[in-house]
């Protein structure tokens, strides 16, 4: 399992419904190595913070598999950075992944805290206004993580996976919740009950466990 690449943008512009919207989701890949921290990639720019980053979203990984698939199903070559991610991996399915897993990378350490929920941007970002809902269908979420330990990282790391040994919800677990018609009171409590993203907590929590 290793770090394929690391990924930061600057603040760009786009178009959107007749107005013109800043946006961080446009990041390429960097050479160099990188300081991560709380706040995320040192000299990344997160524009949105209300759904975006944080303590609890200060990194976003999406994989290099998940990139194959989706080479597949469009029928073209993606580039690492594309979804927006800080981090591309390879070796692992970040499907499979659990809230509190973490990520050992260098002296680095991440720990998962919640699936990418994705928004209009990633649809202006693939050029397909239709493209927020071919994600949800794929079910390739990629993850959101908060950072433990501080440290620099550069592409070609090796990562290590320590599950956590807690009953905590997968990241598949929660994205499908969060998208479902009809939501199961047992895994909304089961995602309460998980280390999740507080963003994420303070959408769940205010949906009603009679569904």
């Amino acid at each position: 399992m290793k770090l394929v690449s690391i990924n930061r943008a600057q603040k760009q512009q786009i178009e959107f419904d007749g107005k013109l919207v800043e946006t961080g989701i446009f990041k390429e890949p960097v050479a160099s190595s990188v300081y991560v921290s709380s706040a995320g990639i040192e000299s990344d720019n997160i524009v949105d913070l209300s759904v975006h980053g944080g303590a609890d979203q200060a990194v976003y990984l999406y994989s290099q598999e998940d990139y194959q698939w989706w080479a597949g199903f469009l029928g073209r070559e993606l580039e690492p950075g594309l979804f927006g991610e800080n981090l591309t991996t390879q070796g692992f399915d970040l499907r499979e992944l659990v809230i509190g897993d973490r990520l050992m990378i260098g002296n680095t350490i991440l720990e998962i805290s919640a699936p990418r929920t994705p928004c209009f941007k990633l649809a202006v970002r693939m050029g397909d206004s239709k493209f927020a809902k071919q994600f949800v269908f794929a079910g390739r979420p990629g993850a959101y993580a908060r950072v433990l330990r501080d440290g620099n990282i550069s592409a070609g790391d090796s990562i290590i996976l320590v599950k956590t040994d807690q009953a905590y919800a997968g990241v598949l677990e929660v994205f499908e919740l969060w998208h479902a018609k009809q939501r199961c009171p047992h895994l909304i409590r089961k995602a309460l009950a998980s280390p999740i993203s507080n963003y994420h907590r303070s959408v769940i929590h205010d949906w009603p466990l009679t569904e």
